[in-house]
């Protein structure tokens, strides 16, 4: 209702004062001023998904998929008021009306709340995983942080993506038709998106790229209009994925040109163009193609938020009050670290090989133990002190006791940061840094320091204080080669792309020969490197004069060499730590890779890639016990037999590092649950393409998984007390019920206590297509101390406790249900089972 109203104040801005131009202009996400509508210029585009992205410092939660795997809606919800300060604190240090540049807006677009049906999608690392209903739980909870308690003033505006049924190949995705089921689309793609607006009271919504029964999503008014609109009582405004309305001609080939893919969106039910099509609705106006009362109800709608938001003349916002030094603040990061220790997840610890004893000798192996992307991500702000797994261990049990060795690449064809181990200056490990603030490496350093390696994201953030938006900076030392061979280097320098104008400028010196000079306009420089093993002088320069949002020193060197340095810190060590999976410069957006098991940022194959076996192999072999942590946004297919513990760390953020140290030496007991199922190989998966829920995800799948959904250990035991044996309802009525959780190990933990329902055999007639295993209908996260025990209380209303048949009509059926109350799945955890009696049908709405 406080939409409506806002809209009808919106209204009153008199659009007949306005040319079709000009509204034009005002529904596309670079919107200029206009001082007759009251509204300065605003660029719509700013990011959230884990803190707030591409503008500079901020604080760096765990990916997505990481604070989904602390099963914590609480916490997820403070994870979104923090990034609602800091976008406000950012946005408050400037005028109103000052011109704003992407990213710098307070529309924020995510949650990213698509299922995570397969993990091969590269950016399922942006999700909360694979269950509707845990997805659901926390888009809410984000979407509720982010906009605040007060509707009609919101912090900011929360943007659930990408609607709907969404979730890869990369590859096509701008043409892509999905034909789901009236029963998946209802059971599977639809319920997070319905809780996210009729719970969550978003104020805005995103549309996908894909096209659904062949017609574009970002032109579907069954699904926008109706569905939304109609059903859910949706009243905010709706904008489309980057590009995706040109996309309904050039992809789609919905509508022959500009002017018809606009009106098709318009019509469709999208009133912001992420993008320039949009331009075409006068022309489309022109034609008859659509209403200028269209046009103007769009317009409202977008205007409404603008104003609740305080960035319109004379509007105003209490959020306007928090203060610019609101970011990254000592509470903030508290707050990353909580996430970071609460996402990882145990997976297993024969023989309690974990925690490590003070004092141990540890060999850390592995690219991703010392990658600062492989912190963040993607869709990312810059960490202010980011803390790697390497960083973290060091300080947890002393670096003396700590031996480093990069181990392998991540796979193969895929260059990873050049270490630390072969890189000194000055008798230590690593560069001599030094930073000028001029263009061009003139006067003085403003700072000279010691740099560990080359990894640094300045995306808006300068990297020391004191430089301004163009500055220069110097890296020089020693190159170590580990063996004589073939080496690749990269520089690589990620581009900026929007309005971007120019790029920085590099130039290397190695062993005294200029090897490269001039700016990096695709990103990257390669330079074959042979060596006959010995150390070369390295010299780099780096004038920054663009919006280039960093640089990185990165190899690709002989296997067997990188391999010997890991086989011997192992045998000098305790034990071995070795940090492996993926990085965000293998799984991602329409990235531009294709190696071996991965292409285009999605993957071809769920194991771990093949250099990182050979090099788990010959770790194993060294008799050393061996502990994984496992890095990545997705699950990976990993031997159990590889290692004795093996831990699931996904990208953990700014705090990752300590977090890691702290599990591995007992300071955190791992509570995480894992929010995807971890599959034994690529042969348990359908077809990509396929968005059939048949033997996907654990609610369908049949087969026996490494590690199922919902799965984790503790370094504590729980045990359940049963309730009581038997609840009857009648559909329509809600069922409660409440289970005693006792902690009888010796060490305080947080026990996650999941509530599945079971439905009888042929329960609804057998119309239920594909066969529902269970369905996970609640969690509750308990703190206990040893000896001590708590309660879970669980109230299932009728919506979870309904079946969707065939046609996709959802309701209560009766029958003879089972309810299985524990620590993971049933067969996964202690746990204790509830027999539910249903009498009765009830048909169960979508509003």
């Amino acid at each position: 209702m406080i939409w409506m109203l806002l809209a009808a104040q919106a209204a009153q801005l008199d659009p007949a004062a306005m040319t079709p131009e000009e509204k034009a202009a005002q529904l596309q996400s670079s919107a200029p001023a206009d001082s007759k509508a009251g509204l300065p210029a605003y660029d719509w585009w700013s990011e959230g998904l884990h803190g707030l992205a591409r503008d500079g410092y901020a604080t760096v939660f765990p990916q997505a998929i990481g604070m989904a795997a602390t099963w914590d809606a609480p916490l997820v919800k403070r994870i979104g008021d923090v990034v609602a300060t800091e976008a406000r604190a950012k946005f408050n240090a400037r005028p109103v009306d000052a011109e704003r540049r992407i990213y710098e807006g307070l529309t924020i677009w995510s949650p990213n709340i698509n299922i995570f049906r397969d993990p091969r999608w590269g950016r399922g690392q942006e999700t909360y995983g694979e269950d509707p209903y845990l997805t659901g739980r926390l888009g809410v909870a984000f979407v509720t942080g982010l906009q605040g308690p007060d509707p009609a003033h919101p912090k900011v505006i929360a943007t659930p993506k990408h609607f709907a049924v969404h979730s890869g190949p990369e590859a096509g995705r701008d043409g892509f038709d999905v034909d789901p089921s009236p029963q998946d689309l209802e059971a599977t793609y639809l319920p997070a998106f319905r809780a996210a607006i009729t719970e969550g009271k978003a104020g805005s919504l995103m549309c996908a790229y894909n096209a659904i029964h062949g017609v574009p999503a970002c032109a579907s008014a069954p699904l926008l209009v109706e569905r939304l609109r109609h059903d859910w009582g949706f009243t905010g405004f709706t904008v489309s994925d980057c590009d995706a309305v040109g996309n309904v001609q050039l992809f789609h080939h919905y509508r022959l040109d500009a002017a018809g893919a606009a009106a098709a969106s318009l019509r469709g039910g999208t009133d912001l163009n992420c993008g320039t099509t949009y331009a075409a609705l006068p022309a489309a106006l022109r034609r008859g193609l659509v209403s200028e009362s269209e046009i103007d109800t769009a317009l409202a709608r977008t205007q409404a938020a603008r104003r609740a938001l305080g960035i319109a003349y004379g509007a105003t916002s209490p959020w306007s009050r928090i203060a610019p030094d609101q970011v990254a603040t000592p509470a903030h990061q508290a707050t990353a670290l909580e996430a970071a220790r609460k996402s990882i997840v145990l997976l297993q610890n024969r023989g309690d090989r974990l925690p490590l004893k003070p004092g141990v000798r540890i060999a850390v192996i592995g690219a991703d133990a010392d990658d600062l992307g492989v912190l963040q991500g993607n869709y990312h702000g810059t960490a202010v002190a980011p803390v790697t797994p390497l960083d973290g261990i060091r300080r947890a049990f002393g670096a003396g006791n700590v031996r480093y060795a990069q181990g392998s690449v991540l796979a193969d064809g895929a260059p990873v940061p050049v270490p630390e181990t072969a890189l000194r200056a000055d008798g230590a490990a690593g560069l001599r840094a030094e930073y000028f603030a001029t263009h061009d490496l003139t006067g003085a350093p403003l700072v000279t320091r010691h740099e560990r390696r080359i990894d640094l994201d300045f995306n808006r953030a300068a990297p020391v204080a004191g430089l301004g938006a163009t500055w220069s900076a110097r890296w020089s030392g020693e190159l170590v080669p580990p063996g004589p061979g073939a080496y690749r280097l990269v520089v690589d320098v990620p581009a900026c792309w929007k309005y971007c104008k120019a790029h920085d400028a590099v130039r290397l010196w190695i062993d005294g020969r200029p090897l490269a000079t001039g700016a990096v306009a695709k990103g990257r420089i390669e330079i074959p490197l042979n060596s006959d093993g010995r150390s070369l002088s390295f010299k780099l320069e780096l004038d920054h004069s663009s919006e280039d949002e960093g640089i990185r020193l990165l190899w690709e060197p002989p296997a067997d060499a990188l391999r010997g340095e890991a086989v011997a810190a192992a045998k000098d060590a305790d034990v071995v730590v070795a940090v492996v999976g993926l990085s965000p410069d293998l799984e991602g957006e329409a990235l531009s890779v294709s190696v071996p098991g991965f292409v285009g940022g999605d993957r071809t194959d769920i194991a771990l890639p093949f250099a990182q076996r050979r090099l788990l192999d010959a770790l194993k072999a060294t008799g050393k016990p061996l502990v994984i942590v496992l890095t990545s946004g997705s699950a990976v297919a990993l031997d159990p037999q590889a290692a004795d513990a093996i831990l699931a760390a996904w990208y953990p953020g700014e705090a990752g590092g300590t977090a890691i140290a702290e599990t591995l030496a007992g300071r955190n007991n791992p509570s995480g649950r894992l929010p995807v199922t971890f599959y034994a190989s690529t042969n348990d998966l359908p077809a990509f393409v396929d968005y059939g829920m048949k033997e996907r995800t654990y609610r369908y799948f049949t087969g026996t998984p490494l590690w199922g959904f919902g799965h984790g250990l503790s370094y504590t035991r729980f045990a359940y007390a049963a309730p009581v044996a038997r609840v009857s309802v009648v559909a329509g009525q809600s069922a409660s019920i409440r289970v005693r959780v006792r902690n009888v190990g010796a060490r305080a933990g947080e026990d996650v206590v999941q509530a599945y329902l079971v439905p009888p055999a042929g329960a609804g007639g057998g119309l239920t297509t594909p066969v529902l295993q269970r369905q996970l209908v609640g969690f509750s996260r308990l703190a206990l101390a040893p000896g001590k025990h708590g309660e879970a209380s669980f109230t299932l209303d009728p919506r979870r406790l309904s079946l969707v048949a065939r046609d996709g009509t959802r309701a209560v059926e009766p029958g003879a249900y089972r309810l299985f109350l524990g620590g993971g799945q049933p067969g996964d955890a202690a746990g204790v089972w509830v027999d539910l009696a249903i009498t009765g049908t009830r048909q169960v709405l979508p509003k």
